[in-house]
C-alpha cells in the first residue's frame, strides 16, 4: 500500500537503495544518480533498513498544511460572497473582501472556494457551443454582407473598411468594395454594383448596424426602418438580421481569410489607395472563385434581373426623408439650413412637410409631390455637432473628417485692448523726433516744395 501511493521520484530512490544494499552500485554512484550529497544518501540508507521502503516517503504526506485556512474562515467567506458579492468575479470579490470586511485571501483561493460553492464557472464551463446551420441549397438564395475595419493597405495607406458580400450556398465573393467607413451610401454604391452584375437576391443576412436595423424600437420620426432597408424593399429584397456574429459565420470566415490572402495581394502588386484597389478587386473576386467556390445543392439561379432605369435606380439608391417647412419657407438639412425659392408652388407649403432626395455625390433634390423645388443653402460650414453619439465602425471616418476640417481653419487672430480701441503707436522717445516724416505738416510741406520744383523746371 504505502509503495502504490508513492511518487516516481520516491520509487527511483528506493530502486537506487536497494541496488547500494545489495552491493550492486557504490554510495558515490548513488548520490551522483539521485543528486544528493553522500551524508543524506546515508541518511536514507539509515532510515529504510530498519522500517523498510514505506519510510522514504514524506512524513507530511496526508497531513494538512500549517499554512491552511480554517474552515471556520472558509465557511465565513463563503457566507459572504453568497450574500453580498454573488455576482462578482473572484477578482473583484477578493478586492472586496479586503477593502470592506478585512478578510485578507488570495483571488486564485477565493476562486477555488467560489467554484466548490457552485457561485462561479470556469471559462470551460462557460464556453457556448453553437450548433453548424448547413448552406442554403440555391445561388442566390441568401447572401451574407458585412463590413471589415483593417489596414488592408498595410502601411502604404490610411486605414478603411472592407464591404463583404458572400453567398451562403457557394461560398462565392459576389461584391468587394473600399470604403472609408460603413454607411448608407457605401453600402448603396456597393448594392449598385452587385445588382447591375448579379441581380436581385432572395435576401441579404447582415449583423445589427444601424445602416440595416432601427436599434430604437419607439422611434417616432421615420418608417420603422432604415434608409437600406427602405431601398431594399422598394426592390422587393429581404433584409435579415443575425442574433450573433457566430450566425453569420460565413462572411465572418471570409473576412479573416481576406485580411491574411487580399493584404498579401495588395502588397505584392503595390497597391496603396481604395481607388486602385477598388480596381483591382474584380481581377481577385474571379480568381478567388475559380479555385474556392462549391457547388450549391440544387443548380438554381434565384438572382431576379433589375429591369430599372438609370434614374429610377438613383431614385431608389439614396437617402429620402421628410421635412417639416415653416413660415418663412425654410427647413434644416444636415445641420444646414434650406430656404426654398418664392414661387406659386412653394407659396403654400409652409406647414407642410416636402421630401428631399440625398444622392452619394453630394446632390440634394427637395420635392413636392414628385416637382422638384428651387432652393438656397445657409450655413454652408458643416462640423460635426458638439457630443455627437458616433458608432464605433464610424468613428475613424468621424475622425478624419474632424482633423481635414481643423487643417483648413485658420488659426484665430487675438488682438489686443490696444488695437481693438484703433491705437497706434508711434516711434517717440527720448531725443530727437523719429517719426517726423509721418507729420501731416512734414508731408505738406515736402509735397509744396516738390511742386514749386516742378514749376520751375
Amino acid at each position: 500500500m504505502g509503495l502504490i501511493a508513492m511518487s516516481e521520484r520516491d520509487l527511483q530512490r528506493i530502486e537506487i537503495l536497494s541496488k547500494v544494499i545489495a552491493g550492486r552500485m557504490t554510495l558515490v554512484s548513488a548520490a551522483h544518480v539521485l543528486a544528493l550529497s553522500e551524508r543524506q544518501v546515508r541518511r536514507l540508507l539509515e532510515r529504510i533498513r530498519p522500517t523498510g521502503a514505506a519510510s522514504i516517503r514524506h512524513k507530511a504526506i496526508g497531513r494538512p498544511s500549517n499554512n491552511r485556512i480554517s474552515d471556520g474562515v472558509r465557511d465565513y467567506a463563503v457566507t459572504l460572497v453568497r450574500e453580498r458579492y454573488a455576482d462578482f468575479g473572484p477578482t473583484l470579490a477578493t478586492e472586496k473582501l479586503t477593502e470592506r470586511d478585512g478578510l485578507r485571501v488570495s483571488r486564485e483561493t477565493v476562486r477555488g472556494w467560489m467554484s466548490e460553492a457552485g457561485l462561479w464557472l470556469s471559462r470551460k464551463q462557460r464556453r457556448t457551443f453553437h450548433q453548424p446551420r448547413l448552406r442554403r441549397e440555391a445561388y442566390g438564395e441568401l447572401v451574407q454582407i458585412d463590413g471589415s475595419e483593417h489596414r488592408w493597405f498595410e502601411d502604404r495607406g490610411p486605414p478603411c473598411s472592407l464591404l463583404v458580400f458572400v453567398d451562403d450556398a457557394t461560398g462565392k465573393l459576389m461584391q468587394l468594395r473600399f470604403v472609408r467607413s460603413e454607411s448608407a451610401f457605401t453600402y448603396f454604391e456597393a448594392l449598385e454594383l452587385y445588382l447591375k452584375r448579379h441581380g436581385a437576391p432572395v435576401a441579404f443576412y447582415s449583423d445589427k448596424h444601424s445602416v440595416f436595423r432601427v436599434a430604437k424600437k419607439d422611434a417616432k420620426g421615420g418608417q420603422g426602418m432604415t434608409q437600406f432597408g427602405r431601398a431594399l424593399c422598394e426592390l422587393n429584397i429581404e433584409i435579415l438580421c443575425a442574433n450573433s456574429s457566430q450566425a453569420k459565420g460565413r462572411v465572418e470566415r471570409m473576412n479573416r481569410t481576406l485580411q491574411d490572402r487580399l493584404v498579401k495581394e495588395l502588397r505584392l502588386a503595390g497597391i496603396c489607395d481604395m481607388k486602385t484597389g477598388n480596381a483591382f478587386l474584380p481581377g481577385f473576386i474571379e480568381h478567388y472563385n475559380a479555385r474556392f467556390a462549391i457547388v450549391p445543392a440544387r443548380s438554381d439561379d434565384l438572382h431576379r434581373p433589375m429591369n430599372l432605369a438609370l434614374d429610377r435606380l438613383n431614385e431608389i439608391l439614396c437617402k429620402r426623408e421628410q421635412r417639416y417647412v415653416g413660415s418663412q419657407l425654410t427647413f434644416s438639412f444636415e445641420r444646414q439650413r434650406i430656404m426654398l425659392e418664392e414661387s406659386e408652388v412653394t407659396r403654400g407649403l409652409a406647414g407642410r412637410y416636402v421630401e428631399t432626395y440625398a444622392y452619394a455625390d453630394g446632390r440634394l433634390d427637395v420635392r413636392w409631390k414628385g416637382h422638384s423645388l428651387p432652393y438656397r443653402v445657409f450655413d454652408k460650414d458643416q462640423r460635426v455637432t458638439h457630443a455627437a453619439i458616433t458608432e464605433n465602425k464610424r468613428l475613424g471616418d468621424v475622425l478624419a473628417y474632424i482633423k481635414e476640417r481643423q487643417e483648413q481653419q485658420w488659426e484665430p487672430v487675438v488682438k489686443t485692448n490696444s488695437e481693438k480701441k484703433g491705437y497706434v503707436r508711434r516711434a517717440r522717445g527720448p531725443g530727437r523726433r523719429k517719426d517726423f516724416m509721418n507729420d501731416p505738416v512734414v508731408i505738406a510741406r515736402r509735397e509744396k516744395a516738390l511742386s514749386r520744383l516742378d514749376a520751375a523746371e
